[in-house]
């Protein structure tokens, strides 16, 4: 446990400066934030497929080696085949597991084998659909393809312009997507295949009335295909009517947690600012993402550690959509040390290398703690999760 090793600060109540204001805070057992990292026993996934064994498109096919893959992801390797055929397909994976190209490869090379293909992905986030659509232009690139982003965060001009030029794909966030609809510059029912995209996510930030208003405008026949991480029952009610005859491709998800060794920081009545100053000047905590509460603590704290020295950025509710994917690229490429978002803002990040977790503020559930701190420990990499406990 991180106890003693930091010089104590007088308390003077400092603490309550970085706290929710107004909010009672549902605490957590902290033994439930101590376990040591189990270490990760892959499973050895023999693909029934290389790219190449895939009917696609030869610039298709180009832009997959260019882009480096090279063997299928499990996720890949068994969806791909269904959705070329057209088939329906429920996909039950995690972030991180390659779904992304997996629905990407086989629209791109429908869209490749007759251009009037409209294809609609809805996403929970704006910084997912972000990633999406970065990742869509580099597979069709060279293809003579057309897509359009509309999130929200920022203004919706540009994203009306656009899509008066009719692109193949459109990704967006349920939000604006039902927003330029209802202006008419949107119809869903034009769209003959369409992408629900980590759907349990997005009933989890209140968009059910907005996925179901999509769902009901959407044409018929029609290709849907349905990524979630998990099925809950709110999960299984989106599914009805929503999928003919799907395929069901469920990879088996490793915890998020078996990579990262989990500890405390027992404040014993020190500033919880001073705490954590100390910390991001150790040598080892080298990429940092920090989770707070409210986009006010959120804020308050930017100013202070930026005041003190510390490269940080910021993600929270308040910030438009150019200042969080700044943000986001500045943390990527190390300009900054320090990523401080809160829980909803954060939600979509994939970030590779994140050394450290850091729980300024205790999350409101264990379920909301295994989200945070599956930010780091990524691909076969150890990391650290701490959570700070008066």
């Amino acid at each position: 446990m991180y106890n003693n090793r930091f010089r104590s600060g007088p308390d003077r109540g400092g603490n309550r400066r970085f706290m929710p204001r107004g909010r009672r805070i549902k605490t957590i057992d902290p033994r439930l934030f101590v376990q040591r990292a189990a270490g990760l026993v892959e499973e050895k996934y023999e693909a029934s497929h290389v790219f190449a064994d895939f009917d696609l498109d030869p610039r298709l096919k180009a832009n997959i080696v260019s882009h480096g893959y090279i063997n299928p992801t499990p996720i890949q390797d068994q969806a791909i085949p269904s959705l070329l055929e057209g088939r329906d397909v429920v996909g039950i994976a995690a972030t991180g597991t390659g779904k992304t190209a997996a629905f990407l490869i086989p629209l791109i090379n429908k869209v490749a084998k007759d251009h009037s293909q409209r294809i609609l992905i809805v996403a929970p986030t704006r910084e997912l659909a972000v990633q999406i659509e970065k990742e869509l232009r580099l597979l069709y690139q060279n293809m003579n393809m057309y897509s359009v982003l509309c999130i929200g965060g920022v203004g919706m001009g540009g994203q009306v312009s656009r899509l008066a030029r009719d692109p193949q794909f459109v990704i967006g966030t349920p939000g604006r997507l039902q927003d330029l609809e209802a202006r008419r510059r949107l119809n869903f029912g034009a769209f003959k295949t369409i992408v629900l995209d980590e759907v349990d996510r997005m009933l989890d930030m209140g968009f059910v009335r907005e996925v179901s208003y999509i769902i009901s405008k959407l044409a018929s026949p029609r290709q849907s295909l349905f990524f979630s991480a998990t099925v809950s029952d709110k999960v299984r009610m989106v599914m009805r009517g929503f999928l003919y005859n799907p395929v069901t491709i469920s990879i088996k998800a490793t915890s998020p947690s078996a990579n990262v060794d989990q500890d405390i920081v027992r404040l014993n009545g020190r500033l919880k600012l001073d705490v954590l100053h100390e910390l991001l000047t150790k040598e080892e905590f080298k990429k940092v993402l920090v989770f707070g509460r409210t986009k006010w603590g959120i804020e308050k704290l930017s100013y202070a550690l930026s005041d003190r020295g510390f490269r940080v950025a910021s993600i929270h509710g308040n910030k438009n959509q150019n200042q969080r994917q700044r943000a986001l690229e500045d943390f990527k490429a190390n300009y900054v040390q320090v990523l401080l978002a809160t829980d909803v803002a954060s939600r979509g990040i994939d970030i590779d290398n994140v050394s450290h977790v850091i729980n300024f503020d205790q999350p409101e559930s264990y379920e909301d703690y295994i989200h945070r701190i599956g930010r780091t420990g990524r691909m076969d990499k150890k990391g650290v999760a701490l959570t700070f406990v008066d």
